[in-house]
């Protein structure tokens, strides 16, 4: 039964890994391929086209990619500067109004931003805000700060606030107390909010474009573009370089996790 059991679950992951993986190999062959008809099973012609023009530096990609990236940064820590005090007054306290609250936040799930993007814009228009890296940076946090929320609201659920206030009983200050009990049990879901608000505000194409009016030119804006215009090869290495990207931004993540909790456990003594 054992070896059964072992056997389906080897074939379960293999199936879910080739659905995985299979588009992710097609898509590096395009970004490769000159041309690919069907039936073909595979391109007959191949070339470097789109990889030698991303790496040109008249193509501006490489610097886009960099402010793309320093823009999304930007995004993550002012949306988790919000989303962690929100998510805790919303998963530990009542309040009156507090459904009220979790709807408003939640709204631009519900409600795509995109219909109410132009009415923002004219707002940003008055308020000078519009075409400028600031305006970009909140419209944003708009469809960002739901997933951030979500997400950490469920941690603070779990985790509670029983070790905190043991802490003050002990005599810690709000400032021991968070960095010590807080922020060690907190931090697998600020990475898993911050990695989910990088991926959202790094993938934003139509409000970067709309309040950025041209001026601010992400690694989205790049990309789309090729896509749309059926120009697979160069669709195929911008999208490459998208999921790049955000692979690495994770596995720093997961680095930096890790080394903190080390660092964290070497003061520990265990008998």
């Amino acid at each position: 039964m054992e070896d059964k059991t072992k056997l389906r679950y080897k074939i379960i992951v293999g199936l879910f890994l080739s659905f995985l993986l299979l588009p992710l190999i097609v898509i590096f062959i395009w970004s490769f391929a000159k041309n690919w008809p069907w039936p073909k099973l595979f391109p007959e012609n191949f070339g470097l086209r789109g990889w030698i023009y991303f790496f040109t530096p008249s193509s501006n990609s490489i610097p886009i990619l960099l402010f793309s990236i320093f823009l999304s940064l930007t995004v993550t820590i002012i949306a988790l500067m919000i989303t962690i005090p929100a998510a805790k007054a919303l998963a530990l306290y009542k309040f009156k109004g507090q459904k009220l609250i979790e709807i408003l936040i939640f709204a631009p799930v519900i409600v795509p931003t995109v219909t109410v993007a132009m009415g923002i814009h004219l707002q940003f228009i008055k308020l000078g805000l519009a075409n400028t890296f600031l305006g970009v940076v909140l419209i944003h946090l708009i469809p960002c700060i739901p997933y951030g929320v979500r997400i950490l609201k469920s941690v603070f659920e779990i985790i509670g606030e029983e070790m905190e206030e043991q802490a003050k009983v002990l005599g810690a200050n709000g400032f021991q107390v968070f960095y010590h009990i807080t922020f060690p049990m907190l931090l697998p879901g600020i990475i898993s909010a911050g990695s989910m608000v990088f991926i959202v505000s790094f993938s934003q194409y139509f409000l970067t474009f709309l309040i950025g009016g041209g001026r601010i030119i992400t690694f989205s804006m790049l990309m789309f573009p090729y896509i749309q215009s059926g120009d697979r090869m160069m669709g195929s290495v911008y999208s490459i370089v998208f999921i790049l990207t955000t692979l690495i931004f994770l596995i720093i993540l997961e680095k930096i996790t890790k080394k903190f909790y080390k660092a964290q456990l070497k003061g520990y003594r265990y008998v």
